[in-house]
């Protein structure tokens, strides 16, 4: 018999430099882990820039640059810094800001869809969020990048091309401007089907109820007409 599904579709607005974006993938994979339909569902990663702005090195520590983009001292920053690898470390990543290098993502981005066209983009998303809070590296860095699409079995010549010839900076730029059509304006952002829309790493029971929501609503259950077949009711059962 022929099996018919409709995949849920789920799109993840994020961008590589959010650190709650790490902690959003890895709370919705929880979710994603424990749904009975999770085969059923199909993820596609979407960018999106929190600074544009920034040059393609930054020459300071984050520390600094959130302090002078945020106008805060830097007591309160360091102190968010701890808050914050603090809820990283509860779903088992080890975030370094001290280590952390400030840079500009849009090229990781290019990279990113270089790796969804080849059908790898989670494993690209995620070697980048892993390389940029706990390993220290240079996003930016177009030795880095290279090396990122040589670990998920990218053709060099192919990447460096794209790279080069900046094929997906019009992706990038498409993903950036549907975010701020839907109204999109901070990451993570999951939607759903196009009809739910979760805003920031909720808690992983949030991501499961949404995704239960968004599958009754696609696989709606048939009722069969029929005649006989004994049931119960509130008045009691037929004898």
């Amino acid at each position: 018999m022929l099996r018919v599904v409709r995949i849920v579709k789920i799109e993840i607005w994020s961008d590589i430099a959010c650190p709650w974006c790490y902690i959003g993938k890895r709370r919705f994979e929880a979710a994603l882990e424990g749904f009975a339909h999770k085969d059923d569902v199909e993820v596609r990663w979407r960018s999106y820039q929190l600074d544009p702005s920034l040059p393609a090195h930054y020459e300071g520590t984050e520390l600094q640059y959130l302090s002078e983009r945020k106008g805060l001292p830097a007591e309160r920053v360091a102190g968010m810094f701890g808050q914050v690898a603090e809820q990283a470390a509860g779903v088992g990543l080890r975030y370094d800001f001290d280590a952390l290098v400030v840079a500009n993502s849009f090229a990781a981005h290019q990279l990113l869809h270089l790796a969804s066209a080849h059908g790898k983009a989670d494993g690209m998303k995620e070697y980048l969020l892993s390389a940029h809070f706990e390993k220290g590296e240079d996003i930016g860095s177009r030795e880095f990048l290279l090396r990122a699409a040589s670990a998920l079995g990218l053709d060099e010549a192919e990447t460096v091309a794209a790279l080069e010839e900046e094929r997906y900076a019009e992706d990038v730029r498409a993903d950036i401007a549907e975010a701020q059509e839907l109204g999109i304006t901070g990451v993570p952002f999951f939607v759903i089907d196009r009809k739910y829309g979760v805003s920031g790493a909720q808690p992983s029971e949030l991501f499961r109820q949404v995704l239960e929501e968004a599958w009754q609503e696609a696989h709606p259950l048939v009722m069969v007409p029929s005649e006989g077949g004994e049931a119960c009711g509130p008045d009691g059962c037929a004898i």
